[in-house]
């Protein structure tokens, strides 16, 4: 599956902006960071990941993480696809895929993440991650209140599973999210 079949399956079950926007979001901090960690040969394959991962989540969020990979099977994706996707719900939801290979983890990692910069950078003047510090990802990650949809024991379980400090974590996620918003 390509980067273009895959948007063409996402948004065959998905068509609210949010979603549409967080898969691309996604999309591009999963290619960045298959460059940044050595697997550009396999940076497609991140970024269909990345864009797949939420397959299911407006149509079916009580079955968020299960009812995509029926949704997969019945179109075709191969099982390596899908059982990536899927891991990004480990220990979040029903399924039991532990995310083992690099790009699982950061998909693991970021997901959650990528969500709470976003929330932060909506509050900021300048609507841009273009001059978003640490310090503000920081703040805002301890006010549980704030983004509270978005997993803090997720973002730090898959900063642990990288072998990275949250706050590395948090500086790469906002340098390729920044990348993402110089591409856009």
């Amino acid at each position: 599956m390509n980067t273009e079949q895959a948007w063409d399956l996402l948004c065959q079950y998905n068509k609210g902006e949010f979603h549409l926007q967080h898969a691309k979001t996604v999309q591009g901090v999963m290619r960045y960071f298959a460059h940044d960690l050595g697997f550009a040969e396999q940076a497609e394959f991140w970024v269909v990941v990345g864009l797949l991962h939420d397959l299911d989540f407006e149509l079916y969020p009580e079955q968020h993480c299960v009812a995509q990979q029926e949704i997969m099977r019945k179109h075709g994706v191969d099982e390596v696809i899908i059982r990536a996707a899927a891991s990004h719900g480990y220990a979040l939801t029903t399924v039991d895929i532990k995310p083992e290979h690099t790009m699982e983890k950061v998909l693991y990692a970021v997901d959650e993440l990528t969500g709470l910069i976003g929330a932060v950078v909506r509050m900021r003047p300048s609507k841009s991650v273009m001059d978003l510090e640490l310090k503000s990802v920081r703040k805002k990650f301890k006010t549980l209140s704030f983004a509270a949809g978005c997993s803090r024991e997720a973002i730090q379980r898959g900063a642990d599973m990288l072998g990275w400090t949250l706050d590395e974590l948090i500086e790469r996620t906002i340098l390729a999210m920044r990348q993402v918003e110089a591409e856009a």
